[in-house]
């Protein structure tokens, strides 16, 4: 079984403790930087340490009334600390503090979604490796195509979740730049040194240059990679549906005891997580859309992008991390119907071996368009009559002159789809 982790931690980064608690460590690590240019009296940082604090609930009715929340922290901070609260936000606007606290809450989150991502992995790797040899009939159109296993469908999962935990690293790299540069970004009212010594502190890389705001392609590159993997969710989500189609019924979700399906219906076993997760995967890419129209603002800058980011990035990396823990149990308790999979295989009396059959004839000096032709009306005769496609084969005159008994069994050996499946595996580094 995959241990499970508590949601509560995606929810704490984004809780109104943890932004205050880094907005004082922005304003401390400011006066420490100052103290050091001479700026502000080692003493008075010293006075300022021991008395700052800060109460939600008074900042929040002094938001009331100022209408501006970086103020409302400042005045909160100044009843506390007293006469030495005039050196703290030196030379500093308010998005610095605003975009670099921004910037250390979606590293702590991508951090976190790399984790669960990493666990996805896992448990799809293990997946694989247990259904190797697991014969599923692969479909194209929705319509039975050749043989595959249910491990190579993992294994293809688990490479995109691999790409996907590649993508959230770089755009957590990307997205951990701070910025302590002034209401504009010229560093007019305050030393280089302060950006330098604070994003140092916080983890964080000094944004080579920004207006009075840090630039919003960042913000969209960590939300479309975050669309990026809620597609890839769905897309898991949605086979599984499909899997448990009654008339498919070769995988379901894990049904708990005392679970119901139905309020009209006691027999009813739904994809409902499935389901969820198709549909969260909506929001998260609508977020995505809203996240690209941040990027163009007005001049060195303007608020329209706030309000949109106060939503859709809390929003989106908290949906992604409960979608990635729901598909992390669902994959690890997923119910297999290895015996459906063969009914299931067979469906169509052998056509699925259509394609060899055509390139053994190939083989034997036809041309592809009369082999094609051949093949093709015998497979037709299958579909409306339901014969077994081996012995109306073994009927027709044009097949029979150039391949025996012996040979056209051998095509309808379902090993040679075993034996590539090796190679897939060792390939993509999944090993036996």
């Amino acid at each position: 079984m995959i241990p499970r982790y508590t949601r509560e931690e995606m929810g704490r980064i984004w809780s109104d403790e943890n932004k205050f608690n880094i907005w004082l460590q922005i304003e401390i690590f400011a006066l420490e930087a100052n103290s050091k240019l001479g700026l502000v009296p080692i003493d008075a940082v010293d006075e300022i340490k021991s008395k700052a604090k800060f109460d939600i609930q008074r900042i929040l009715e002094i938001e009331k009334v100022v209408k501006h929340d970086v103020i409302a922290f400042l005045t909160n901070l100044a009843e506390n600390v007293g006469e030495a609260s005039r050196y703290i936000h030196y030379g500093m606007t308010s998005s610095d503090i605003l975009d670099t606290c921004l910037a250390v809450q979606m590293k702590q989150a991508g951090e976190l979604i790399i984790s669960e991502l990493e666990k996805l992995s896992e448990v799809l790797k293990g997946k694989a490796k247990e259904h190797k040899y697991t014969l599923m009939i692969g479909r194209t159109h929705g319509v039975h195509a050749e043989p595959i296993t249910l491990g190579f469908k993992f294994a293809l999962w688990y490479e995109e979740t691999k790409r996907n935990i590649e993508r959230m690293k770089r755009a957590t790299e990307n997205i951990a730049y701070g910025k302590i540069s002034g209401a504009v970004g010229t560093y007019d009212n305050v030393d280089p040194f302060v950006e330098k010594y604070v994003c140092e502190k916080l983890g964080l890389k000094v944004e080579p240059i920004s207006t009075q705001i840090i630039q919003r392609d960042r913000h969209a590159e960590y939300l479309n990679t975050l669309a990026i993997i809620a597609s890839s969710l769905e897309k898991f989500a949605t086979e599984i549906r499909h899997l448990q189609r009654t008339e498919v019924l070769e995988a379901e979700e894990y049904f708990s005891e005392g679970q119901k399906g139905s309020s009209a219906m006691p027999h009813k076993r739904n994809p409902v997580r499935c389901e969820r997760i198709a549909g969260l995967a909506r929001i998260v890419r609508a977020n995505a859309i809203a996240g690209m129209e941040n990027i163009p603002l007005w001049h060195e800058r303007d608020i329209s992008h706030s309000s949109v980011e106060r939503v859709i990035i809390p929003d989106s990396t908290i949906l992604v991390d409960f979608m990635l823990d729901e598909m992390i149990d669902i994959i690890d308790k997923l119910i297999v119907y290895p015996e459906k999979m063969l009914k299931n295989l067979n469906l169509t009396n052998g056509l699925i071996f259509s394609q060899k059959v055509l390139l053994a004839l190939i083989e034997k000096g036809l041309t592809r368009e009369t082999a094609y032709k051949i093949v093709q009306r015998n497979a037709m005769r299958c579909w409306q009559t339901g014969e077994s496609f081996l012995e109306v084969l073994k009927k027709d005159e044009d097949i029979m002159k150039h391949l025996g008994n012996g040979e056209l069994e051998k095509i309808f050996d379902y090993k040679s789809i075993l034996e590539k499946i090796d190679f897939i595996f060792e390939k993509i580094g999944i090993e036996k």
